[in-house]
């Protein structure tokens, strides 16, 4: 009976132990597993760690560079272009009032005397190009017709009177014959041998000699109208020539006002006349003042005066934008929530510095850490071994391993009836013993 209780207390307890091995082997197994997997993350850790601490150090660069760019290029930067923008803003203070006061008044008055000058280019035209009638009144042109035609006439007129004081002076007959002279020199020669007849002692007639004082006279008169025939004949053919020179300028007052009108009346876009490029100037001026005052209702076309007032009010603004973006990267050193860009990328630097500071930290430590972990996976691992070992061991001597859990619990279940049937005959056996004595 002893022998078969100490053989089911022996099954129970291996077979406990057996279990208990089993789940110790599982769970040294899961903690060899995840001491493995916290190795593998402590590893990875580590990397980040190291990666994280490069990019703080170069974050940290990255910062001292910024502000040192901030300090050293965009703040004085920022300091002349807020000194540009000033100066900008009182220039375009200047232009406006120089538009306003001197060019917008020019302008006016160019265009106006454009305007004028169109005007009287059509005046001019209208006195300088002859009409087909030629009898214009207020007509240079038609005068200077109507002056080549008197001229015309002039010249035959002074031409007919050369005629005639050529033959007023006429010439000496030939061979001392007055009659075979014409005009003032045959009488004048005529008159000449009548006084030398009248002179000559031999010859002398009594009645000539009586007259010759009267004939001498009479032949000086004729001397004199000769002279005269003469100076008359040379005037005549000064004023004949004078009168031609005056036909010949007429004629060419006459083409040149004609040339003139061809000028001033031209429609040649390639070479315009006065008429046409006059209201073309003032066409053009007109467009210059349009461009000056603008275009009403055109937001497009505001026109240089609009124009120079929307751009000194843009510089204003823009100079207060430069004044405002200064401060903005200086900040106000009596308010410390208002650092400025300066003083940001000076905090961003040192915190960036403190980052890589610690980041080198979290370095050292996740790589302490690393190692660490791979010593608790090296133990669970060794843990795990024994485990296995003691679960071998367990399972070698316990019956229960020989069997199915099932047979397991069949045998057990024999070996109670059989300590119950023991038990139940023990009794029988005392009172067998007991009887036949």
């Amino acid at each position: 009976m002893l022998l078969i209780a100490l053989l089911g207390f022996y099954t129970l307890v291996t077979g406990r132990i057996t279990d208990g091995s089993a789940r110790l082997k599982d769970g040294a197994a899961q903690a060899s597993a995840g001491a493995g997997q916290l190795d593998d993350g402590a590893g990875k850790l580590a990397n980040g760690a190291s990666l994280a601490d490069a990019g703080a150090g170069k974050l940290s660069a990255g910062a001292q560079k910024i502000s040192s760019g901030i300090s050293t290029k965009l703040a004085p930067g920022a300091d002349q272009l807020q000194a540009g923008a000033g100066k900008l803003a009182e220039g375009a203070v200047k232009i406006e009032a120089d538009v306003t006061s001197k060019l917008a008044p020019g302008v006016y008055k160019v265009d106006d005397g454009a305007q004028k000058l169109a005007a009287g280019a059509v005046q001019l035209s209208a006195a300088l190009t002859p009409t087909p009638a030629g009898n214009a009144e207020n007509n240079l042109a038609d005068g200077a017709a109507r002056l080549d035609g008197g001229a015309a006439r002039l010249a035959g007129g002074t031409a007919a009177l050369a005629g005639g004081t050529d033959q007023l002076k006429g010439y000496r007959g030939a061979n001392g014959n007055p009659e075979a002279g014409t005009g003032t020199a045959a009488l004048a020669q005529a008159l000449e041998l009548l006084e030398a007849a009248a002179n000559d002692p031999v010859r002398g007639l009594v009645p000539l000699s009586v007259v010759k004082d009267k004939i001498a006279r009479i032949t000086a008169g004729a001397h004199k109208l000769d002279a005269g025939a003469s100076q008359l004949q040379a005037g005549a053919q000064r004023l004949q020539d004078g009168a031609g020179q005056l036909n010949a300028g007429t004629g060419k007052l006459k083409a040149g006002f004609a040339t003139l009108a061809g000028k001033l009346n031209s429609q040649d876009p390639g070479s315009p006349g006065v008429v046409l490029g006059t209201p073309l100037l003032a066409d053009g001026t007109s467009r210059i003042r349009i461009g000056m005052d603008g275009v009403p209702g055109d937001p497009e076309h505001p026109g240089l005066l609009k124009a120079a007032a929307r751009m000194t009010e843009g510089s204003s603004r823009l100079a207060d934008g430069t004044v405002a973006l200064n401060a903005g990267i200086k900040g106000n050193p009596a308010d410390p929530a208002n650092p400025g860009l300066l003083g940001g990328s000076q905090a961003l630097a040192s915190g960036a510095s403190e980052l890589s500071a610690g980041s080198t930290k979290l370095a050292s430590g996740s790589s302490q850490l690393a190692t660490g972990a791979d010593k608790l996976a090296d133990g669970n691992a060794r843990i795990a071994d024994g485990t296995g070992t003691l679960y071998s061991g367990a399972a070698a001597v316990s019956p229960t391993s020989l069997l199915r859990q099932s047979d397991a619990a069949t045998a057990l279940g024999l070996v109670a009836v059989l300590a119950l049937g023991a038990v139940g005959a023990f009794p029988a056996l005392r009172k067998r013993q007991a009887g036949p004595r």
